[in-house]
């Protein structure tokens, strides 16, 4: 069993930026790929952004690409998405995500978080 715990949401103006962070409790945290991934209201979940085990892959929505930057410190058992340049469409909440393996496989992930608000406005 994974526990992840996000934190870092807020309130920020267009253009701005967050550091989102993901804290595992549980099992081995190196033993997972991580990933984050959104749901804006009234639309379904997904994906932004996933990391292998050892950061060595990194993958992201094109609509992000440039903008976000996911990372991840083994040793602290966390994960991170730094948010850059922020639009009212990036309005969503921000759920992290672990994949037992060592890479992202883009099926279901196994764990999931309870999200944390990011609220971009004009």
């Amino acid at each position: 069993q994974v526990q992840l715990v996000e934190s870092g949401g807020g309130l920020v103006q267009a253009g701005g930026s967050l550091t989102l962070s993901c804290a595992a409790s549980g099992r081995t945290f190196s033993s997972y790929a991580m990933g984050w991934f959104r749901q804006a209201p009234g639309k379904a979940r997904e994906f932004v952004a996933a990391i292998s085990w050892s950061g060595g892959k990194r993958y992201y929505a094109d609509a992000v690409k440039g903008r976000f930057t996911i990372s991840r410190d083994n040793a602290k058992n966390t994960v991170y998405l730094q948010v850059n340049s922020l639009k009212p469409e990036d309005t969503a909440v921000y759920y992290c995500a672990a994949e037992f393996g060592m890479d992202y496989s883009g099926r279901d992930m196994d764990y999931w978080g309870k999200g944390t608000l990011v609220t971009v406005s004009s």
